[in-house]
């Protein structure tokens, strides 16, 4: 064993602070909040200053203070806390400035403004420098007028870099063919730098305008009125009144603020190509369903293909951001709508069952099993497809096209989505539409293929008028406008038969005449597409490349200037106009949505 080492360290008593024992000489340099803070952390009787003032005697020796003084102790006191540091700056005079510049604008009243009576500056009592206040405040005053390097509060930010040799720099617009767009006149030639910089930037903002969004928080920052208020103080009238006026009498729109769109000249179309719906997310098969969100408040679109996703896309023109994704592996997606609400996507295919994805919660639900029920009138209604289905206007109702000619109608309103009752048909159904009858209710639409048109009575489940759409061409789809002004029926052999509002109702004749028989395409009609004013039409094939026209409804004519052989159009498959026929998509077997936007409809 190791021997005990004798040199043991001895312990050292020490005597805790605050004891009894230990005492404070003079303590009368201490205020009361600092013996408070001593008592609660060391134990010690908390005596205030005063009662403790009335036993210490205080002496003062004038020849000890000037020792001290000569020391060097007391030597800073007195002394102001900036007069105690000081800042190296390369360029000290401006940094005085900008520092006795802070200090004036410090003194302003809230809000940045500066008041004119003198009276409204603070005053203080027993300070330091009050026999210099009259001066500083002239001092800084004038400071204040004759500085003008200032920028306002509401201007741009400074560039984070200026070239100097843009001021001599001299640019040829008229040698260049891509910079011939910036001349302000046919003439001109030859530029400046910085003018050639500002047409540039003209010509950036005119083909990427400010999104919505950016010059909505711009306005919620920077209000305008209260701008002009503020400016027309000082000549006392309401500059924002007149202006005002002026917008509105300039304008084209209506008085309550509603967008006023005039009639669309026929002959040519006023479109323009943006970037791509999809672009952000592009499909890996063909498009089966584009179709764009009913409510005008929401830009929202959805796509749907072979590659079993349902796509949803922010529609703004520029980048059309991907929203949300929706894979369902065991249904082959061929006919995605919304709901007449906007809550809800219908997705059906070659199944006997659909898919309901709910816009609030992000689920897709199946439907129950026993949708179809065992028998209706005698007949099995076990069906193997739903691609052919349709919601009323109410989306109470929802309507399938069967085998056999059967007509399905599942009840959506109460959500239990089962099959209530059906109608036939003597032919196999083609096409489903809904349309307001005489007493504001909806009555069901069905095409066959034998080119008989029926129109039904849902809730008594008759037929109340049939008629056969003229010519006979083998009819394939139909598709009528939101006010039942016009009705639409295309055929295999390319040509679309265009009917009037008595083709809608129930009470016309039984054989209706066509106002214009369409014959722009040559092969099959798949899609029929009407705006939400009954202006334009859109027809489309994809049976072959590029077989798609515009038709002008007023007129019932073609536009001649688009599409052009130029358009990228492809095998057109869907076609859905937004709500406000703003913009205009166009599915294709490529798995691309082009997206055109119609000026004509463009609120400015």
């Amino acid at each position: 064993m190791g021997k005990k080492r004798g040199n043991k360290r001895q312990r050292t008593e020490f005597e805790p602070l605050g004891s009894k024992s230990t005492t404070v000489l003079d303590d009368s340099a201490k205020d009361d909040e600092e013996r408070r803070l001593e008592s609660a952390l060391f134990g010690v009787p908390y005596v205030p200053g005063e009662a403790k003032g009335k036993h210490i005697l205080v002496l003062s020796d004038d020849e000890d203070e000037e020792r001290d003084d000569t020391a060097g102790g007391n030597e800073l006191q007195g002394m102001l806390d900036s007069d105690l540091f000081f800042v190296d700056d390369v360029n000290p005079s401006a940094l005085a400035d900008e520092t006795e510049l802070g200090d004036a604008f410090a003194d302003l009243p809230a809000g940045g403004e500066s008041g004119s009576d003198s009276g409204s500056q603070p005053e203080t009592e027993n300070h330091p420098s009050d026999s210099h206040d009259t001066d500083d405040e002239e001092e800084q005053e004038e400071k204040i007028a004759s500085t003008s390097t200032l920028p306002p509060a509401t201007t741009r930010k400074a560039p984070a870099w200026v070239d100097e040799d843009d001021n001599t720099l001299q640019v040829s617009l008229a040698d260049n063919k891509r910079l011939r767009k910036l001349r302000d006149a046919p003439s001109e030639d030859v530029v400046g730098g910085r003018d050639y910089e500002r047409r540039l930037r003209r010509q950036f903002e005119k083909i990427n305008p400010t999104p919505d969004w950016a010059a909505n928080a711009r306005k919620q920052l920077h209000p305008t009125k209260t701008k002009r208020r503020r400016s027309s103080l000082s000549s006392g009238t309401d500059e924002s009144d007149e202006e005002d006026v002026n917008d509105l009498l300039t304008s084209t729109g209506g008085i309550l603020g509603k967008p006023k769109v005039a009639s669309l000249p026929k002959g040519t179309l006023s479109i323009e190509r943006l970037r791509d719906a999809n672009i952000s997310a592009r499909s890996e098969g063909v498009i089966k369903s584009v179709q764009f969100h009913p409510s005008p408040q929401l830009p929202v679109m959805l796509t749907a293909g072979d590659d079993r996703r349902l796509k949803l896309f922010n529609i703004d023109g520029h980048t059309n951001p991907h929203l949300q994704t929706v894979h369902i592996p065991d249904l082959p997606i061929t006919s995605a709508q919304f709901h007449p609400s906007g809550s809800s996507i219908l997705l059906t295919g070659p199944r006997p069952f659909y898919y309901t994805y709910d816009l609030q919660s992000g689920n897709a639900q199946r439907s129950h099993r026993g949708l179809w029920g065992t028998t209706f009138n005698g007949a099995n209604l076990n069906e193997g497809s739903m691609e052919i289905s349709s919601f009323d206007p109410s989306g109470e109702v929802l309507a399938v096209a069967g085998r056999r000619g059967y007509v399905h109608l599942v009840d959506w309103k109460s959500g239990a989505g089962q099959v209530v009752g059906s109608v036939k048909m003597n032919s196999v159904v083609k096409s489903l539409w809904w349309t307001s009858g005489r007493t504001g209710k909806s009555e069901l639409m069905t095409l066959g293929q034998d080119s008989q048109v029926y129109v039904w009575d849902v809730g008594q489940r008759q037929c109340v008028r049939k008629w056969k759409d003229d010519g006979g061409y083998g009819s394939s789809v139909m598709a009528s406008d939101r006010s039942g002004q016009y009705l639409g029926i295309g055929s295999r052999q390319g040509l679309v038969n265009m009917y009037g509002s008595e083709a809608t109702s129930s009470s016309g004749s039984n054989q209706p005449k066509p106002l214009k028989t369409l014959e722009n395409l040559t092969t099959s009609i798949t899609s029929l597409r009407f705006n939400h004013d009954s202006q334009l039409l859109a027809i489309a094939s994809n049976a072959k490349k590029d077989q798609m026209r515009m038709i002008h409804l007023p007129s019932l004519t073609a536009f001649s200037n688009w599409p052009t052989s130029g358009t990228p159009l492809g095998h057109v498959t869907s076609i859905d106009f937004s709500t406000g026929s703003e913009y205009v998509a166009i599915g294709n077997t490529r798995g691309r949505v082009l997206l055109y936007q119609l000026r004509d409809f463009v609120q400015s």
